[in-house]
């Protein structure tokens, strides 16, 4: 009989286990993921929370959040700085347009998304790298004491422009965030040279603030008669009970209608834990998560069109939404937020 040595001995406790499924074995995930995130706090903790309970605590998530004055673009700028070396695995931005930046720079994985086949065709990358899910929409807050007449109330962004409105509207900084998408888009709509007209007359007659949050403010303050915002600031001023109603602008026929700015969900390209990465994805766009994000505080708008939970910031009647064409949008970024920074220094 042949006796095993010590070594021998030794040799199983040594080996990695692995999860065999027919045709092979596949790699177990990895303990954490890194997210990068450019939605609030408030709003994406408990959704990742969730996450971590739903995997019972074996992938976690190591969240990095961003400035408010420079979020999506603060967090994109470092992951291109990362290029070589990603530690981002999963970014979680609140809108496309630096979505198709990274696609088109090749810094996304490509993957397949689980959605329904109704899903809206633009809220997807063609190429799957990148998932649009849980919307906010760019709306006008207006002051029911300065405006009390409905009547009397702006309907469409242009307005921003009209002098019969000087000083008593306002709007964000476009250079980050949602606004300086919602520019990018109406510059590519437009052309560059006509959106940066429309930017100067608007800049020449409302007060521009440092965030939408501030636009909101300023409108339940009173310190403005009205200003264009997100749904999610506008709601808050609403559910908190100052004077301000929520106006979904551009509804006629002859308007482009209301601009719809999903958040997205993507997998940075040669990330540092694919697996977990994969998981985390396929969480974000499911309708769970869109019916937190519709129930909470932020009162998001899902794209899932078999939401449970239609979000109270949406009005009564259908809204008529924009076709953004977002990849055209990320192709004049260059040369629109140079002129827009310009203006800023």
């Amino acid at each position: 009989m042949k006796i095993a040595s010590p070594l021998m001995l030794l040799v199983p406790v040594l080996l990695v286990p692995v999860l065999l499924v027919p045709g092979g074995c596949v790699p177990r995930p990895e303990v954490d993921v890194v997210a990068y995130v450019s939605v609030d706090e408030e709003f994406a903790g408990p959704i990742l929370a969730a996450f971590d309970r739903r995997t019972d605590g074996e992938t976690g998530v190591v969240p990095r959040f961003d400035a408010e004055s420079t979020k999506t673009v603060g967090l994109v700028n470092r992951i291109f700085a990362e290029r070589d070396r990603p530690t981002c695995d999963v970014f979680w931005n609140n809108e496309p347009l630096h979505a198709v930046r990274l696609q088109r720079a090749g810094m996304l994985a490509t993957r397949d998304w689980d959605l329904p086949a109704d899903y809206p065709p633009d809220m997807v990358a063609a190429d799957g790298s990148w998932c649009g899910f849980a919307a906010r929409a760019r709306v006008l807050i207006v002051n029911t004491k300065r405006l009390p007449d409905p009547a009397d109330w702006p309907r469409r962004v242009e307005e921003l422009a009209d002098p019969k409105w000087g000083d008593r509207c306002a709007m964000a900084r476009p250079v980050f965030g949602t606004t300086a998408t919602h520019f990018a888009v109406l510059a590519a709509r437009r052309g560059v040279d006509d959106a940066e007209t429309f930017l100067d007359a608007v800049i020449g007659n409302a007060r521009v603030y440092s965030g939408n949050k501030q636009v909101a403010l300023a409108v339940s303050g009173g310190a403005v008669d009205w200003g264009l915002t997100d749904t999610d600031d506008a709601i808050i001023e609403r559910d908190g009970g100052y004077p301000v109603e929520i106006v979904f602008p551009d509804q006629s026929p002859a308007d482009a209608g209301t601009l719809r700015i999903p958040n997205t969900v993507m997998v940075l390209k040669d990330c540092p834990h694919p697996v977990a990465a994969d998981l985390l994805a396929d969480y974000l766009v499911t309708p769970e998560t869109e019916d937190r994000l519709a129930m909470g505080n932020s009162s998001q708008i899902p794209i899932h069109r078999g939401s449970e939970f239609p979000p109270r910031v949406l009005p009564a009647e259908p809204v008529r939404w924009m076709r953004a064409d977002f990849p055209a949008a990320a192709e004049v970024w260059d040369d629109w937020i140079g002129r827009v920074a310009a203006k800023f220094d």
